[in-house]
Formats: structure tokens, C-alpha cells, sequence
């Protein structure tokens, strides 16, 4: 996918990629720290056939959203392609012994084989999570691996 970036003088950035249908759509990032998400006219490329305004909190909102999408739609993806392979999304409930705990005293990969790929956040995905990454109770911790795997790595966020 490319995404074409221009400077748009005294507004701010412009950037505009074209979907596999052909549709353009762009975000324009004004220096007040607004976007627009911008859809172009399908017969005038240059032409916005619709502007959405969005505050910063908004965009920050919908980049989430389509960030987690992403990761949900890799996971899908891999467990596709690779027979054995499953994904697993875990909620860490309140009173969890690793609350408030790193992902390194789990020792989940060690003990278990599967691995966790991410943690879900109130909304945002921290992707790669290091082993000094602390867990929040209401957490989703997404894991990969064997059913057996996953389903010890739950095990283990449940009870230790």
C-alpha cells in the first residue's frame, strides 16, 4: 500500500492512500492538532465528496480502533495458515496474582511454549509487550500457540 504525503502550506500534512477498489481516501493533519478524514470523489480524485472534522481525542479513537482490527484480523489470519497454531484472547480479572506484575513472572513462553503477542488496554493495543511490562486487572492478554499452550498461559494468569 502506498501512502502519498504532502505538505500542505500554513494547514499542516496531507496524507491520501488509494484502496485495492480505487477509492482515495486521506487524512489531513492541521497543525491545531486537528485531522480531517477525508473521502474523495470517486470521478475527481482532487474533489472531497465527504469531510469528516475530527478533535484530537477523536482520532486518537479511531486510530485505535483500526489498530485493534488489524491485530484481530492478523491473528485470524495466522491461525488460517499455520494448522495447530491458535490465538487466544485472555481477560486478566481483578484479583489475578500477576496484577499489578510483569509479564517476565509469568514465565508463560518458558513454562508453557506460547507466547504473548499483546495486551488490549482499555481500547489500546500494546503490540509486543517486553518482559518489564507491567499487567492491569481487565487486561486482555492475546497469546499464540498450541490449544495446550494457550490454555496453560490462561492457567496461569488465573491462579499463578
Amino acid at each position: 500500500m502506498d501512502v502519498e504525503r504532502t505538505a500542505l502550506p500554513g494547514i499542516g500534512l496531507q496524507h491520501v492512500l488509494t484502496t485495492s477498489r480505487g477509492r482515495r481516501i486521506g487524512i489531513v493533519s492541521h497543525r491545531t492538532g486537528r485531522r480531517d478524514l477525508v473521502i474523495y470523489d470517486r470521478d475527481d480524485p482532487d474533489s472531497a465528496a465527504v469531510t469528516v472534522k475530527l478533535t484530537p481525542d477523536e482520532a486518537s479513537g479511531i486510530a485505535e480502533l483500526l489498530d485493534t482490527a488489524r491485530i484481530v484480523e492478523y491473528q485470524a489470519d495466522l491461525s488460517r495458515q499455520v494448522e495447530g497454531l491458535v490465538t487466544r484472547q485472555i481477560p486478566l480479572a481483578p484479583g489475578s496474582p500477576f496484577d499489578g506484575r510483569t509479564l517476565g513472572d509469568t514465565q508463560a513462553r518458558s513454562r508453557t511454549g506460547a507466547s504473548i503477542v499483546a495486551v488490549v488496554r482499555v481500547g489500546e493495543v500494546i503490540a509486543s509487550p517486553r518482559p518489564d511490562f507491567d499487567f492491569h486487572a481487565d487486561d486482555i492478554v492475546v497469546v499464540v500457540g498450541t490449544a495446550e499452550g494457550t490454555e496453560a498461559v490462561a492457567e496461569i494468569l488465573a491462579t499463578g
